[in-house]
Parts: C-alpha cells; sequence; structure tokens
C-alpha cells in the first residue's frame, strides 16, 4: 500500500495534484483544503496517502498530515459516505472541526459540505460520536511525532480541586484533544478543568463535549 509521497507538483487541477515522484506521476485526489496548502508547480510537495481499490478503480487520496487521513478512513467508514464525500466534508470543516462537530453533536455543520445531506450528515454524528474522543485523542500522538511541541498550562488562578485518580487521564485525554482542535492551552485548562469539577470521575467523551460547551461563544 501507498502510504506517502513525495515529489514535485508536476500539475494542479480540480480536485486533484499530479506529483511526479522520480519521474512516475502519481494522480492524487485531495480536498480544497489540501489542494489551497500545497506548493506552487515545481516545488516540492508531500502527501500522506490512502489507496481505494475498486474492481476497476484505483485512487489515491492526499492527506497534509495522518490526523486528516484518520478522519477520511472514519468517514468512509459510514454507511453512505464514500470517498467524494469524506474530501466534501474534510474540504469544508478540516479534520479539527470535524472532530468539534462530531463531539457537540452538531450535525448541521456535516452538512454545510457539498453534496451531503440531512440524513447522511446526522449518520456520521451518530455513528462517529463514540470514536472521535479517541480521533482527537490520535491527533495529539501524530502532532507529536510530526515535532510539534505540547505544552501543560497550569491555571493558578483558579481555586484547587482534588482530582479523581481515575478521572485524571480522561482529564489529559480531553486536554490533549482540545487543543489539536485549536483552544488556547489556558482555555482549554480551564473548560476541563470546570466540567472534571462538575461531574468527577467522567470519562473523555463526557469531559470533551461538557469543555465544548463551555468554550462555545455565548450570544
Amino acid at each position: 500500500m501507498i502510504g506517502k509521497l513525495t515529489g514535485r507538483v508536476d500539475y494542479r487541477g480540480a480536485d486533484h495534484v499530479l506529483l511526479d515522484v522520480n519521474g512516475v506521476g502519481y494522480a492524487v485526489h485531495c480536498s480544497d483544503r489540501t489542494l489551497a496548502a500545497l506548493p506552487g508547480q515545481g516545488q516540492v510537495a508531500a502527501l500522506y496517502t490512502d489507496l481505494l481499490v475498486r474492481e476497476d478503480l484505483l485512487q489515491l487520496f492526499g492527506f497534509l498530515t495522518l490526523y486528516d487521513r484518520e478522519w477520511h478512513r472514519l468517514l468512509m467508514s459510514v454507511q453512505g459516505v464514500g470517498a467524494k464525500a469524506s474530501m466534501a466534508i474534510l474540504g469544508t470543516l478540516g479534520a479539527e472541526g470535524v472532530a468539534r462537530a462530531i463531539a457537540i453533536g452538531d450535525w448541521s455543520a456535516i452538512k454545510a459540505a457539498p453534496g451531503v445531506g440531512p440524513k447522511i450528515a446526522q449518520r456520521v454524528v451518530m455513528e462517529l460520536k463514540t470514536k472521535a474522543p479517541a480521533a482527537m485523542a490520535l491527533g495529539g500522538t501524530v502532532h507529536e511525532a510530526l515535532g510539534d511541541a505540547s505544552v501543560e498550562v497550569i491555571d493558578t488562578t483558579a481555586p484547587a480541586k482534588p482530582r479523581s485518580v481515575q478521572s485524571a487521564p480522561a482529564q489529559a485525554e480531553a486536554l490533549s484533544a482540545l487543543q489539536n482542535l485549536g483552544y488556547a492551552p489556558s482555555d482549554a485548562a480551564n473548560a476541563v478543568s470546570m466540567a472534571a469539577g462538575d461531574a468527577p470521575g467522567a470519562d473523555t467523551a463526557t469531559l470533551i463535549r461538557a469543555a465544548l460547551r463551555l468554550l462555545a461563544p455565548k450570544e
């Protein structure tokens, strides 16, 4: 299986890029976000890839990070979601946006992707809501493997609360997931701390949902 390609951008189409890898051209289908982030023609680009194999078709799909690729695979596992729909969802929301929407049950955000109807959007949320925390935590592992520095922030302004031994790993996983979604470490830490205080012993998924509600913009 082809898991990653590094080569020069030879051509960029509406939904794919042609990568020249040592004289061999690979047509790699990408989301709008991925295409926009690629360098110009003649420059070197690297993409993690997923190979779709069918009886009459072989297609490569490209992603900037392993985290993006993992979400593509998760979306493809949902009944009724093909590669085209998955790429549309990722192109509209990005992997972080997809994770956030599923974690809080916001199927309307999934429906915003071109060609994705309400039934499919609701199915995505329902089938992946239990898998979202693990995938979000994977983002921290991926970023660390790629060299991103993780920062632990201790809020000294909030009163200290005793931690449940059982919930400590869940709080750490929830904090990591929120930071992967782009929240500032201090904001994420405060939200997780408040969520854990309201529900001692809560699991990772419950903490993430509660923290996201606390972090949501107030109208």
